[in-house]
């Protein structure tokens, strides 16, 4: 298999952007190839199976999605009330919902996990990942809630982008910023004013 760092990302990414259109039926190299722009056979020089394009784009996508330093550092910035967990969770879905392709292949791969056992591990070890930082993310930096309000917000948040990006006209951009605030102030318990 090739060792070209750029080419192999190129190619997952091209990858992603084919299972966003096509579905996962229609990851195929040859796909693959047309979508990044290179000579027909370049994917299969990368990787040795489609398993191998499905599970590199998974992990791919969850590279993507991740929030930059400023933004995990921002966390810290400021009180930690129940404002504060509402402007973080409407970035956060803002960020996601502007990887709409990264999404909705990944949405994909969600499916073709429940065909693949090792397509299904990998996400499965990543989502758990994933929830599990952002618990421990909230946790340690004293905002208000505790780890199954996290997971109950993780939830709620990603149906709603899910509706955002699959269905954009049942949602206004003004509802999707209420509906995330109405989330977090009814998952959070009310702080004493004192």
């Amino acid at each position: 298999m090739r060792k070209n760092v750029e080419r192999r990302a190129a190619l997952v990414d091209a990858a992603i952007e084919v299972l966003a259109r096509d579905g996962a039926r229609g990851l195929t190299f040859r796909a693959v190839d047309a979508e990044a722009g290179v000579p027909v056979g370049t994917a299969s020089n990368y990787f040795a199976k489609r398993d191998d394009l499905f599970t590199q784009a998974g992990g791919r996508i969850y590279e993507r999605l991740q929030p930059d330093a400023a933004t995990l550092g921002g966390m810290l910035e400021g009180p930690r009330d129940l404002a504060r967990v509402t402007a973080l969770l409407t970035e956060t879905v803002g960020r996601i919902s502007a990887f709409r392709t990264g999404y909705l292949a990944l949405l994909e791969l969600r499916l073709e996990a429940t065909r693949r056992p090792g397509l299904r591990a990998v996400l499965t070890e990543r989502v758990r990942e994933d929830v599990e930082a952002n618990v421990a993310r909230h946790l340690e930096s004293g905002m208000p809630g505790d780890a199954t309000t996290v997971r109950l917000l993780y939830l709620t948040l990603n149906w709603l982008i899910v509706e955002n990006l699959t269905l954009p006209e049942v949602f206004t951009e003004e509802d999707v910023r209420r509906l995330v605030a109405d989330a977090v102030e009814r998952s959070l318990p009310r702080q004493d004013p004192r």
